[in-house]
């Protein structure tokens, strides 16, 4: 029986880990994995994939190497006519990894490498450990094609150059590296929150696998805060998405959801690593604090907005980023709403990022103006900006939201 795509996306970090490690590149390792799985589509009596396709990749490896071996002899010797040897290749194709550490982390570490640029250490993370295709990870992070390939070739050129052979980084380096991983998993997962509203299956559930690394993050760094506030934060989202589209398909806002349909195994350990981590003041224990605010409260009306500013105040302080900066100020709107303030200065604040922001900024801060507007009874001129946004929007639950909202959906 064919293996699932489910069974060959969970095979393919383990596959790609072990060639890496045994052929010393990361860039034999994706081909020869690739070469290995497309097989395996057609083969029969596959019981166990990821070592079928390690044996199977290691052999075709090692065959062109000979291949090239013998140009090598023979191209000297039709100049010279004198016999040379060959390259001898070991027979043994057993993984000889030692180490228990889970393989998407093991990569994820490597990708995180310190001398990569943050977009290439995703796009190097999505590709290599999640196994996406080049044409879906420019889709998830809102860029070209051409793009993506461009930030995964640099990327790895990069560690080629600065690292050398394939190699995953021992404890220490883990240690060093690990504010660069989380900020990565981090990302993941908002990618996951921006376009998997719905994923079909398994298989595309990019936040799912998020999950499933921070699980195994924290089984390496059970006592960081840090570590266990980015749980909180991906166990805290994901419990909330069941709620987030409704039965015809439309996304919904925060204060529109069901509550009852949130996932309540994931809400008790989103909070229990929430209250972990707020023995920390990093990152992600901030975010897990917010989070944890807007899914303990009992509705939307409960929230209590002035500890959020203020977690938001703090968060913009360790980790400044024009998506911090919409989100403190959507959390004055609603805050300036909830207690009749002053809503000018945060319209003015969302109003310059909107025009100037990066594009992830403008997007943000055009949906909360939009909201802003509808909230405040101005509907035609948030029906124009819901229009405009409809055009913009990938996602369609979302674009169907934007439609409904504008008048014309």
């Amino acid at each position: 029986m064919r293996p699932t795509d489910e069974e060959f996306r969970a095979a393919w970090p383990r596959v790609v880990r072990i060639l890496a490690a045994w052929s010393g590149s990361l860039d034999d390792a994706e081909e020869y994995a690739a070469e290995a799985m497309s097989r395996a589509v057609t083969a029969t009596g596959v019981d166990d994939l990821a070592a079928w396709c390690v044996r199977v990749a290691k052999r075709a490896w090692i065959d062109e190497h000979r291949r090239r071996g013998v140009f090598t002899r023979i191209a000297p010797e039709l100049a010279t006519g004198e016999s040379m040897p060959g390259p001898e290749f070991p027979d043994d194709l057993q993984d000889d990894l030692t180490d228990r550490l889970d393989d998407r982390v093991a990569l994820l570490f490597v990708a995180c490498d310190e001398t990569l640029a943050p977009g290439a250490r995703m796009v190097l993370a999505l590709r290599v450990v999640c196994g996406l295709s080049i044409a879906e990870v420019a889709m998830h992070l809102g860029v070209q094609e051409s793009a993506a390939a461009a930030r995964l070739t640099r990327a790895k050129r990069t560690l080629a150059q600065e690292r050398g052979a394939f190699r995953v980084p021992d404890d220490a380096e883990r240690r060093r590296r690990l504010p660069v991983v989380l900020d990565c998993v981090a990302g993941m997962f908002t990618v996951a929150h921006r376009t998997g509203l719905e994923p079909p299956d398994a298989l595309a559930d990019t936040g799912g696998q998020a999950l499933s690394i921070a699980d195994a993050l924290v089984v390496l760094f059970p006592e960081d805060p840090e570590v266990r506030g980015l749980r909180a934060v991906v166990r805290l989202g994901l419990a909330r998405r069941p709620g987030r589209v409704d039965d015809s398909g439309v996304a919904l806002t925060l204060d529109e959801m069901d509550r009852t349909r949130w996932d309540p195994r994931l809400l008790r350990g989103g909070l229990a690593d929430a209250a972990f981590a707020a023995r920390g003041d990093g990152r992600f224990a901030l975010e897990a604090a917010i989070s944890g605010l807007h899914s303990a409260a009992a509705s939307f009306a409960q929230t209590d907005w002035p500890r959020i500013v203020q977690f938001y105040t703090a968060l913009q302080e360790v980790w400044p980023s024009p998506a911090v900066d919409v989100a403190l100020l959507a959390a004055r709107v609603q805050l300036a709403l909830a207690t009749g303030g002053d809503l000018a200065p945060a319209e003015v604040g969302l109003q310059r990022l909107a025009d100037q922001g990066p594009a992830y900024a403008r997007r943000d801060a055009a949906f909360a103006l939009a909201d802003l507007c509808w909230r405040t009874g101005r509907r035609d001129e948030s029906a124009t900006r819901y229009r405009e946004l409809a055009d913009q929007v990938q996602h369609e639950a979302v674009r169907r939201f934007c439609l409904r909202r504008s008048g014309t959906g």
